[in-house]
């Protein structure tokens, strides 16, 4: 192999590598069996939410999870590999992905990265079920605004009852 074919591919060893301690999530997944047109389809809607794919060789992406010190990766590394990075959403990755799975049954989920955290495909399938982070903040909110809403309630039925007496 010649020096500049080495030098390339550790330029890419090191891309993957800054990706891999960036990413707020990353995804693996086997997509043998997928079409072309199904690929795309899937880029593009990892693409819209800000997720990026890539199809890599495996031992780049070894060397590249070794160096980032995510131990225990080299199982999930085999096979035709994609990945998928995610800098700011930690589930939209794996709900996408899971997702798309339903429709298009050859594509499988191998593993992944989630905050630094090395992940199994059940724990990448546990994340996907999650609610988004505007359903959470949602959820939050309204447990917030109970006893709020339940205090004014209160505060009403003793205010109508008071008019009642007084009537």
């Amino acid at each position: 192999m010649s020096e500049t074919a080495i030098q390339q591919k550790k330029v890419i060893v090191e891309d993957i590598t800054k990706k891999f301690q960036d990413a707020a999530a990353v995804v693996v997944v086997d997509y043998r069996g997928l079409t072309v047109a199904q690929v795309t389809d899937l880029r593009k809607q990892l693409r819209d939410s800000g997720i990026e794919m890539r199809v890599l060789k495996n031992t780049m992406l070894r060397r590249a999870a070794e160096a980032a010190g995510l131990e225990g990766m080299n199982d999930i590394f085999k096979g035709p590999t994609a990945v998928a990075f995610s800098n700011e959403e930690v589930v939209a990755p794996a709900k996408i992905i899971a997702e798309f799975a339903k429709g298009a049954e050859a594509l499988e989920i191998k593993g992944g990265v989630v905050e630094g955290k090395v992940a199994d495909a059940a724990q990448i399938d546990a994340l996907a079920k999650l609610p988004s982070r505007e359903g959470l903040l949602s959820m939050l909110l309204s447990v917030l605004q109970a006893p709020v809403r339940n205090t004014a309630l209160a505060v009403k039925a003793v205010a109508e009852k008071k008019e009642e007496e007084a009537a």
